[in-house]
């Protein structure tokens, strides 16, 4: 894969995202669940992964996405802009083709990947930007796949816990759920249609890791130190009460995982 420089842009990052992700690196290796076999078995068909196909994971935090494509034969390679998440990414997938860069300026040549991935993280993104330079690494007829975890929030205490977790969230930081990162779909011609499929599934989580979810919140990650723990201490004090929770060694945190897929327009 070329290398070649591309100049950083000023708005490569969110502010809440890179303060958050940087201070939360470790809990969202631990929180945040494995994407389910179903969805990355949906995302290597659609783009076609297999030996001799080149995919970018973009926005790669920890590796969590990236691990699971490489069984697929593909070349995997990552890019992250948050150090913290690199070296946790690099520990857990050792040898694994990583650059440092910004979903806005990817330090990639152009046409140099057979397909593009992103995992929980295109609502971060300067859509416009973003789009451009996936649209440029991308080679023609290249897909482009995103995906997202999210919480089941009909479910009575998940919905709960997210109202507490958001009752400390400062302004109005990007979230895949208000819909927002999808306009850039329809504003910009590069893309074709996104086509969704969603997959229901459970996180099997102990106490402990479902505190670290919460922890990986990026605006839970910007609060200060005695406000995070002010959060997690009223988290844990509604899963030891609530009916559903209460007494459980291991809780199913409902999830779904929501997959779009694009083609490249020439």
């Amino acid at each position: 894969m070329s290398t070649q420089p591309v100049e950083s842009h000023p708005s490569g990052l969110n502010r809440v995202a890179a303060q958050g992700f940087d201070t939360a690196g470790t809990a969202y290796e631990r929180g945040r669940p494995d994407y389910p076999p179903e969805a990355v078995a949906a995302l290597v068909r659609a783009l076609g992964l297999g030996p001799e196909r080149r995919v970018l994971d973009v926005g790669a935090g920890t590796g969590k996405l990236a691990r699971r494509l490489r069984p697929s034969g593909a070349w995997v390679a990552a890019v992250e802009p948050v150090a913290t998440m690199r070296a946790g990414l690099a520990r857990a997938l050792p040898g694994l083709p990583l650059l440092g860069g910004a979903a806005e300026a990817l330090p990639v040549g152009d046409g140099a990947v057979d397909g593009a991935v992103v995992g929980t993280a295109f609502h971060w993104f300067d859509g416009p930007l973003a789009l451009g330079e996936l649209h440029r690494v991308l080679r023609p007829g290249g897909h482009l796949g995103l995906v997202w975890l999210a919480r089941d929030e009909s479910v009575d205490w998940v919905a709960e816990l997210v109202r507490l977790v958001d009752g400390y969230k400062r302004g109005d930081p990007p979230r895949y759920t208000d819909g927002r990162w999808r306009r850039v779909f329809e504003t910009t011609p590069l893309f074709g249609p996104l086509r969704e499929s969603v997959y229901p599934f459970a996180h099997e989580a102990d106490r402990e890791t479902a505190l670290a979810r919460v922890a990986s919140t990026s605006f839970v990650g910007t609060l200060s130190a005695a406000e995070r723990e002010t959060v997690l201490r009223r988290v844990a004090d509604l899963l030891d009460n609530h009916p559903a929770t209460r007494g459980r060694e291991t809780l199913g945190l409902p999830y779904r995982a929501d997959v779009y897929v694009s083609r490249r327009l020439d």
